[in-house]
């Protein structure tokens, strides 16, 4: 009887869950890496099922090589999200390469190598989550703590493959191919350990929302660019768009990403999804207060996508629940 082989059915929903944490979000390039990336990785765990599960070794040369093209893809995906983005991508084609040559010239570089660029790529991405602001500039600010989760989770995977791969190696080294099943079983059920912790962590852990900061004397020159920035929300009240992003506020501001969040924490001593935030719940309080519309169509009118968002960033701001502000006849 046939039976559906574990890592097929580990790197299907591995795939599946980075391509919900990363849905809406599209940059100039991105798209196709992630696409690709995730592909690719349901593909990868298909060819380790067939080859371990079933036996199929004419697949033993393709193994290592769709291997080495997971990591720089998947480091290519997070960093066209970042400002600036990619310059010269098919610099990253050189891994690949470089196991190519080892399967046709010496087999015994496949290891080392498949070691080094998950260590490699898996660190890059890694630092690149270190810094939001400026790693996830092109992801919609409701979607970048899903966005960076998923970056960290994707990292915290290569990593865990290249420190098993590498045991693994040294083990049949010395002992044989006998166990590697079990092994890439033990693997793969780690990787679903993994995935539990980072759906439960999601569910559990609540979203940092930053206290804010005091502000001391703002300089003039602070003063402006936040009201450039301001201006720049304002105009054609791109507020209002779920989608909105740090790059697209800084294009409208025309200033660097970078500059526009530094100069909303020094200015006003909260973050950039804070900033946006409250001026929608400024809308959403005027909609409240003038009209009588269902609060769904409040919360769409003012920019928020979802009603969870919508009342966590109201009542950080009002004190109240959208409700209990329109009951009460406050003002904002």
């Amino acid at each position: 009887m046939l039976s559906v082989p574990l890592p097929f059915i580990v790197g299907l929903a591995v795939a599946l869950t980075l391509y919900r944490s990363l849905r809406g979000v599209e940059a100039p390039g991105s798209r196709g890496y992630f696409i690709a990336f995730l592909l690719l990785y349901a593909l990868q765990g298909m060819i380790v099922g067939l080859r371990f599960g079933y036996g199929i070794q004419v697949l033993e040369p393709v193994q290592p090589v769709t291997a080495s093209i997971m990591p720089p893809l998947a480091f290519l995906a997070f960093r066209a999200l970042a400002e600036p983005p990619p310059q010269r991508p098919w610099l990253h084609i050189a891994g690949p390469l470089a196991m190519l040559s080892a399967m046709m010239v010496d087999t015994n570089w496949v290891d080392p190598l498949l070691l080094f660029l998950f260590s490699f790529y898996g660190i890059a991405l890694f630092r690149l989550t270190l810094v939001p602001d400026g790693a996830m500039v092109a992801a919609p600010f409701h979607r970048a703590g899903p966005v960076l989760r998923a970056a960290r989770l994707t990292a915290g995977l290569m990593l865990f493959f290249a420190v098993s791969d590498a045991g693994l190696a040294l083990y049949t080294t010395h002992y044989g191919n006998s166990d590697v099943p079990s092994a890439v079983g033990l693997m793969n059920l780690a990787v679903v350990a993994g995935l539990l912790i980072y759906y439960l962590s999601g569910d559990i852990l609540p979203a940092a929302t930053p206290v804010a900061a005091p502000v001391g004397h703002v300089s003039d020159m602070d003063q402006a660019l936040l009201a450039q920035v301001t201006a720049a929300l304002d105009e054609g009240a791109i507020y209002k768009d779920e989608n909105l992003s740090l790059a697209k506020l800084a294009r409208k501001a025309g200033m660097p990403s970078r500059e526009v969040s530094a100069v909303i924490n020094r200015a006003a001593g909260i973050n950039v999804s804070q900033f946006v935030n409250n001026r929608r719940v400024a809308e959403a309080c005027r909609l409240l207060r003038d009209t009588s519309s269902p609060m769904t169509d409040i919360m769409f009118a003012s920019g928020f996508g979802t009603k969870s968002n919508f009342n966590r960033e109201f009542r950080r701001v009002t004190g109240a629940s959208p409700r209990q502000w329109r009951a009460s006849g406050k003002r904002l």
